[in-house]
C-alpha cells in the first residue's frame, strides 16, 4: 500500500557510505597519523600498568586511594577487590581494560573540557552542539564500529574511537553545566576587581565548576567501562574478550566470571574516584 512512498526512499545509507568512502580515500594519511599517536599512547599506558608486579601496583593504588579519601575501609575494599581479580586470573585482562578506559579519559577529557568551556561562553554554540551530542549518545554504539574498522582496522584504536564517540558528550555537558552555572554575583565581583577573562576562567569559573568536571570524569570512566564488551568485537583486548568468547560458546561459567569482574572493576573505580561532598 505504501510502495509509492518507499519508491522515493531518501538515500540516507547511500549518502553516509559516500561520505565515509570519500573520507577514507582523501584523509587516509590523517587517519594513519591518528592511529599511530593513539597506538603509542595505548602502549605507553599499558606498559605502565603491566611493568610493575601486580602487588606493587596494588600498593601504589592503595596509597593514592588513602591520600584521596583518608578511609581505611575504602582502602580495605579496594585491596579485597584487586586481590579477587588476581584470584580469578583476570589481572592481564583488567589491565588491558583499564588501558582503554584511561586512554578514553585522556581523549574525552582533553576534548570535552575545552569544548564545554567554549559552549558555556557561547550559547549559540551549545545550541548547535546539543543535537549532535544527542545523536552521539543515542545512535546504537555498534554503528560506530563500522567506520572505526574502515578507518583504523582492528585492534585497540578502533575500540578507543568508538568508545570516545559514545563517551565524549558526558564531559562536554557536565563542563558546560559547571561553568555556565557560576553565580553571576561571583563573576561580577571578580570583574569589578579587574580580573581579565583568562583570570576569570582559571580563578573563578573552573574552581566553581570543578565538582561537575570531576563528575564528568567519573561518567567518562563508567561509560568507557560499559564499552569494553563492544570494543572487544573490533579486536580490543580486555575483559570484553572472555565475555564475547563465553557468548560464542554459550559458556555460562566463563560469562559469569568475566561479567562479575567487570562489575568489581566498576565498583572500585566509582568508589576511588567519587568526589567527597
Amino acid at each position: 500500500m505504501l510502495d509509492w512512498l518507499t519508491d522515493s526512499k531518501i538515500p540516507v545509507g547511500k549518502a553516509a557510505k559516500a561520505v565515509f568512502d570519500w573520507m577514507n580515500d582523501h584523509l587516509g594519511g590523517l587517519f594513519d597519523a591518528m592511529s599511530a599517536v593513539l597506538e603509542a599512547m595505548i602502549e605507553a599506558i599499558l606498559w605502565c600498568l603491566e611493568a610493575p608486579h601486580p602487588l606493587i601496583l596494588i600498593a601504589l593504588i592503595l596509597v593514592a586511594t588513602w591520600f584521596g579519601h583518608r578511609s581505611w575501609k575504602l582502602c580495605l575494599g579496594v585491596l579485597a577487590g584487586f586481590l579477587f581479580i588476581l584470584n580469578q586470573g583476570y589481572w592481564d585482562e583488567t589491565m588491558e581494560s583499564l588501558t582503554l578506559i584511561l586512554s578514553a579519559c585522556v581523549v574525552c577529557m582533553g576534548l570535552g573540557v575545552p569544548i564545554g568551556i567554549a559552549a558555556a561562553h557561547r550559547p549559540r554554540l551549545y545550541a548547535a552542539l546539543s543535537p549532535v551530542l544527542d545523536l552521539m549518545q543515542t545512535l546504537p554504539t555498534f554503528v560506530y564500529l563500522i567506520p572505526a574498522i574502515v578507518f583504523f582496522g582492528l585492534g585497540m584504536v578502533p575500540g578507543l574511537i568508538a568508545t570516545g564517540i559514545f563517551v565524549l558528550p558526558a564531559p562536554i555537558r557536565l563542563t558546560h553545566l559547571g561553568v555556565s552555572s557560576t553565580p553571576v554575583a561571583l563573576v561580577e565581583a571578580a570583574t569589578a576587581f579587574g580580573a581579565t577573562p583568562r583570570q576569570l576562567l582559571w580563578k573563578v569559573e573552573l574552581p566553581y565548576a570543578l565538582p561537575q568536571i570531576m563528575a564528568g570524569l567519573n561518567q567518562t570512566i563508567m561509560l568507557s567501562l560499559s564499552m569494553v564488551v563492544i570494543a572487544a568485537l573490533v579486536g580490543a583486548n580486555g575483559l570484553g574478550v572472555p565475555v564475547v568468547r563465553a557468548l560464542n560458546s554459550v559458556n555460562t561459567a566463563l560469562g559469569f566470571e568475566s561479567g562479575f569482574i567487570i562489575v568489581v572493576v566498576a565498583i572500585l573505580l566509582d568508589r576511588m574516584l567519587r568526589v567527597k561532598s
